[in-house]
């Protein structure tokens, strides 16, 4: 049995809808999204949080497109594609502003499906979102839980709840030890290759209304960032975990690759508060 796993991730894609944070037109929203200090700070994100689990997975079998606009400003864009030719894993997506978000990833997300394989789990994430160093290789040995509902339904889900999220104010990082419902971050859509949907197509806070799935609680499997910058940083309904570690920044480092303390220098360095939005780190 063949199991693709198929991720996006959009990086300041300049589009229409898909945004919480609403603009007068499509200038308005470039001038937004391509402000030299807001995308230095998107990359520092990127760069410190997202890319160890994008490059660094132990099952090497995946594919993660990278979704940008054709217009990226330098040195952003140029990067993007050294990351690209560095790792095979990773392609590389330049889609021109389109009026329907949920077309514009599918777009991204189509020319890299496997028409022969049996199953493609598809993920998504932000640039400031993170998952696990063998989220790929959990998913894949995870699939044959799944097996009999997706004979029966023709798709399920695979929800990771256990995570950290990383609230980001001017006094650094507060890791948050949490259990989260379909958070959006490790969250897995399977279904068949020919399936008309993508993993966007489907809100991840209702996605026990679009099909059955399970979830998965047994080891951090996701990081998200919750910060100045975020389209909403709503937390979701969560929870703390039971028992967690006095200090974190070991478990970031093994389970993500991620460096805590060099994390919290840049926040602070940063110097920004929350983002003023109404349900931002709650």
């Amino acid at each position: 049995m063949r199991a693709q796993l198929l991720g996006l991730c959009r990086f300041s894609y300049l589009g229409g809808r898909g945004f919480q944070v609403e603009h007068g037109s499509i200038e308005d929203r470039r001038a937004f999204l391509y402000d030299p200090a807001r995308l230095a700070r998107r990359w520092a994100w990127f760069e410190s949080v997202t890319l160890p689990g994008l490059v660094g997975q132990s099952d090497p079998d995946y594919r993660v497109v990278v979704m940008t606009g054709p217009d990226l400003p330098q040195p952003y864009l140029g990067r993007l594609h050294e990351i690209a030719a560095a790792h095979p894993q990773i392609a590389v997506e330049l889609v021109p502003p389109m009026p329907h978000h949920r077309a514009a990833c599918a777009r991204a997300l189509r020319p890299h499906v496997e028409a022969a394989a049996d199953w493609v789990g598809q993920f998504k994430q932000d640039d400031d979102d993170a998952v696990a160093l063998d989220f790929v290789a959990r998913a894949r040995r995870d699939l044959r839980l799944l097996i009999p509902m997706l004979k029966r339904d023709g798709r399920g889900y695979c929800d990771y709840m256990k995570g950290v999220i990383l609230r980001a104010s001017e006094t650094g990082v507060e890791p948050l030890p949490r259990h989260v419902y379909a958070t959006g971050v490790a969250l897995v859509i399977w279904q068949r290759p020919d399936a008309p949907q993508s993993c966007i197509d489907y809100e991840h806070w209702r996605i026990g209304s679009h099909m059955n799935g399970i979830a998965v609680n047994d080891r951090p499997m996701f990081l998200r960032g919750v910060h100045h910058d975020n389209d909403s940083g709503a937390l979701g309904p969560n929870y703390p975990w039971t028992d967690p570690p006095g200090d974190l920044a070991p478990l970031l480092a093994r389970r993500f690759g991620v460096d805590l303390p060099a994390l919290d220098l840049m926040v602070r360095a940063a110097a920004l508060p929350g983002a003023d939005r109404p349900k931002w780190g709650r």
